[in-house]
């Protein structure tokens, strides 16, 4: 009997970036997987390009606040994923797009050196949210951490596997995705699930002291006027 496959395939304007109604999308499919085994890519020629930035340009503070959430929504949602999860990262997945492969327990890299992978909060003037911090302190070694966070490069798929954004490069990234899905979904799925859980306990939980802090500095910080016009400017340099 074939493996039961649950395809859930960013789609969306600029290039698959993660607007709301993109994310909402994203709960709904992880939800309808039901534990399958979930292989996440992108449509075309992305994975994603990462948070929409003209829906940032324009939040308020409370809208901000909901949106900010909302990611983190989806970053419990794939992180606690019970079944297997592998992202096949078709072309660039940049800051919230690299945040979503990286909830993912294998991800595999398009070795198309013109594609790009990387968090470049820190250049665009944005504070990492502290549920992004966590994850990457988790995904990346102390030494990876520090260039890729504070340097904020978009590297290409070799320094990127080196750097352990990914763990594997592909021509065909689906097919070996999907060679991975088939390994990982042979293990016995309730102790997968019951593993997956022990070792991601409470890598995303954040402290009282954490959340007074998302919600009184760093959602102010991303609505301050300076941080809207470096967020204005680089949707400008993608025109």
């Amino acid at each position: 009997m074939p493996l039961d496959v649950y395809a859930l395939t960013l789609s969306g304007p600029g290039k698959n970036s993660l607007a709301t109604p993109l994310m909402e999308s994203i709960l709904a499919e992880v939800q309808a997987a039901g534990g399958r085994p979930l292989l996440v890519t992108g449509t075309g020629d992305a994975f994603s390009a990462g948070l929409n930035l003209k829906e940032v340009a324009g939040l308020d503070r409370p809208g901000m606040e909901r949106y900010l959430l909302l990611l983190d929504d989806v970053m419990d949602a794939l992180y606690g994923y019970p079944g297997v999860t592998v992202a096949a990262v078709n072309g660039p997945a940049i800051a919230g797009g690299c945040v979503v492969a990286l909830c993912c327990d294998v991800r595999i890299a398009a070795s198309d050196p013109r594609t790009r992978i990387g968090l470049n909060e820190v250049p665009l003037g944005l504070e990492f949210p502290p549920k992004i911090m966590a994850l990457v302190r988790q995904r990346l070694s102390a030494h990876a951490i520090q260039r890729v966070v504070l340097e904020g490069g978009l590297y290409d798929p070799r320094t990127a596997l080196s750097l352990g954004l990914v763990d594997e490069l592909a021509d065909d990234v689906v097919a070996s995705a999907r060679a991975w899905v088939e390994r990982l979904a042979a293990h016995p799925p309730a102790v997968y699930a019951a593993t997956k859980r022990t070792l991601r306990a409470g890598t995303l939980d954040l402290s009282d002291d954490q959340r007074r802090s998302f919600r009184e500095q760093l959602i102010p910080a991303w609505c301050a006027p300076e941080t809207k016009e470096r967020v204005r400017a680089a949707l400008e340099r993608r025109r």
